[in-house]
């Protein structure tokens, strides 16, 4: 039988002292992550609505039921309206910002740290603040009344009337939480790409011809194409998975006109009991997200870009 060299063993010491690091957080995500998330996806094919039995297999049955659930198509719909009322804003509206505040003027640092305070700010805090100035006698409807343009004020959270006919008012009101809390976080992430690109593209550009509003159109949005891609993956996914909002605003009402796909899991989960049920639902949340993700893989290895 042939022994194993020295340098043999020490060829396998280099292979194995990675993984041998890796191991305790492996553990940790087998155990808080994967296993969970394998147990979800069982459930999700079972009836487990007595917690004092064991699962019974049915299949397909949770996820027949889901195709006939007018409500999950409801939070669909709504979760599909989040994703194009808030991305395309929290795109565009932060590279504003972070060209704004990009100057080298006296003070700027200032409303750099103005614009990012949200972002620090808990979500329950900035829930309960803005469901106070949305009360029916809260600030903003005060103001309306006082310049008389709603004298009668506006149902933000209690009605489901939708805007322009298209998103119900509550569900409108949510999503301007959403954008208020993300505007400075997407700006920090532009700064980082608008400090990397060299003042000698923009003198360049003036010399022929391109400057003021011009030249960011015609330099700095084609060289900020990868920043603008990544924020729109990422704040699509945050906008898929959003919660907090709808749960310390609105509750998912009223008539479910705010209802995301998340809280609706939840509701289920916790609420009704319904486990099962709850992992069918989580588990197209996590095909969607696992889309959206493979996306954003896909955007990473064509554009190598450090932030």
């Amino acid at each position: 039988m042939n022994q194993i060299k020295p340098q043999d063993w020490n060829f396998i010491k280099q292979r194995l002292t990675p993984y041998l690091f890796l191991l305790p957080a492996l553990i940790l995500l087998a155990l808080t992550v994967f296993w969970p998330a394998i147990q979800a996806f069982y459930l999700s094919f079972t009836s487990y609505e007595d917690l004092s039995q064991p699962p019974q297999w049915i299949g397909f049955g949770n996820f027949l039921r889901l195709w006939k659930d007018a409500v999950f198509w409801k939070t669909l719909e709504n979760t599909f309206l989040y994703l194009l009322g808030v991305v395309p804003i929290l795109v565009m509206a932060p590279l504003v910002l972070a060209i704004l505040v990009n100057q080298k003027l006296r003070g700027m640092s200032w409303f750099r740290a103005a614009y990012y305070t949200p972002v620090v700010i808990s979500m329950v805090v900035a829930g309960i603040a803005w469901k106070w100035l949305y009360a029916e006698n809260g600030l903003l409807n005060q103001l309306l009344k006082t310049w008389n343009i709603f004298p009668e004020g506006i149902p933000w959270l209690t009605s489901p009337e939708k805007l322009l006919g298209i998103v119900p008012i509550s569900l409108a009101s949510v999503m301007a939480v959403t954008v208020w809390k993300g505007l400075g976080y997407y700006m920090v992430i532009y700064l980082a790409g608008l400090q990397s690109i060299s003042a000698d593209v923009y003198e360049a550009a003036a010399i022929d011809g391109s400057d003021g509003i011009r030249k960011h159109w015609d330099i700095t949005v084609p060289l900020m194409k990868p920043y603008l891609a990544l924020v729109a993956v990422i704040s699509a996914i945050s906008a898929t998975k959003v919660f907090e909002e709808v749960f310390i605003m609105t509750q998912g009402g009223p008539l479910n006109s705010s209802k995301t796909i998340v809280y609706y899991l939840y509701e289920e989960g916790f609420s009704n009991l319904e486990i099962s049920y709850a992992c069918t639902i989580g588990l197209v949340l996590f095909l969607i997200i696992l889309a959206l993700s493979v996306l954003r893989l896909a955007i990473n290895q064509q554009e190598d870009i450090t932030i």
